[in-house]
């Protein structure tokens, strides 16, 4: 509903449970940009960032736009990290054993490469927003900004080392071989495969309100394609 009478098109990507993507095409675009919500069941706020942004519409007028609003419908309900058969779909983007996962890695090869990528997440364990950033194009970093942006919404998390990397001022930015990794999240998946040369996952504080996680990844976002 959100959507409607917005310019999207929407895609049923096939699987066992439904799977939803949108389009929104604009003629001679600049930029090609990618969203995802909602791959992690027990972390509703990407899905509802993603709403929001649908409903206010504020898209840059250059940039076509995919949009993937909730990638584990079947964990979502439950309110669990992994689908409804046990598997960690942001896990299964190098051996593919969730039909989720497979009907998504063929939406996305249907797809052309992307100028940026914005994954919404959370996380249980953090002591503020804070985000990853894939950037083996080297391409000019969007990260301080989007911190700046997010501070006076959310804290940021101060932790020089988080999920067991080393962090500055909210900001990972990991040095990583894609063949090096046994499983491959989203994320990894679309940078290590050049759909994408920069790439962010954002993640919100799950311990903090609803409303100030959703505005923390609606700030993050909004800034992210506000500073093509």
């Amino acid at each position: 509903q959100a959507a409607a009478g917005k310019n999207w098109t929407r895609d049923q990507i096939p699987a066992p449970v439904e799977l939803i993507a949108w389009r929104r095409a604009v003629p001679s675009p600049r930029y090609r940009v990618y969203i995802s919500a909602g791959i992690h069941g027990d972390e509703p706020a990407g899905p509802l960032a993603a709403l929001q942004l649908l409903r206010e519409n504020h898209w840059p007028a250059d940039a076509a736009l995919w949009l993937c609003p909730c990638l584990n419908p079947s964990g979502f309900p439950l309110n669990r990290r992994e689908n409804s058969g046990g598997i960690d779909l942001n896990r299964d983007y190098r051996h593919l054993q969730s039909a989720e996962v497979r009907a998504h890695v063929q939406w996305l090869q249907q797809q052309p490469d992307f100028d940026l990528v914005l994954c919404l997440h959370e996380d249980w364990e953090s002591h503020g927003f804070y985000l990853y950033e894939l950037n083996p194009g080297h391409r000019p970093s969007l990260a301080e900004g989007i911190i700046r942006a997010v501070a006076p919404v959310c804290p940021v998390d101060p932790s020089p080392v988080i999920e067991d990397r080393p962090a500055q001022n909210g900001i990972i930015r990991p040095v990583f071989n894609v063949m090096d990794r046994p499983q491959w999240p989203e994320s990894l998946y679309l940078a290590g495969q050049n759909k994408t040369r920069l790439s962010y996952t954002f993640e919100a504080p799950s311990d903090f309100p609803m409303a100030t996680r959703v505005a923390a990844l609606v700030t993050a976002a909004r800034t992210a394609l506000q500073a093509l």
